[in-house]
């Protein structure tokens, strides 16, 4: 792990509005390592590694999300090299199975 990690909650309408994907696309392009999923209370969990600076970054797009998206509140705490390793064999970023 690089840089720093941090794990992330989005809550809202951030379900059957393309936000997982988004989180993808958008962490893709900013070189960040990590997952995405959905959770069966409605909300979207992440985990975002890379750069201070660019992982901030991420997390202030997250407070907008995609076009359809109405996000109600974005929690972020530290993350850890256990909640990165989650994700895919082989990917930088991964989408994960809902729980």
């Amino acid at each position: 792990m690089s840089g720093v990690a941090r794990h992330v909650m989005i809550s809202g309408r951030v379900q059957g509005v393309g936000y997982r994907a988004w989180v993808a696309e958008q962490a893709t392009a900013r070189g960040l390592e990590g997952w995405v999923r959905n959770r069966r209370d409605g909300s979207v969990e992440a985990v975002f590694s890379g750069a201070p600076d660019v992982v901030s970054g991420m997390i202030a797009a997250c407070h907008r999300g995609p076009t359809f998206a109405h996000v109600d509140a974005v929690q972020a705490e530290p993350g850890h090299s256990d909640l990165l390793n989650l994700r895919r064999a082989g990917e930088r970023f991964s989408f994960l199975p809902t729980v």
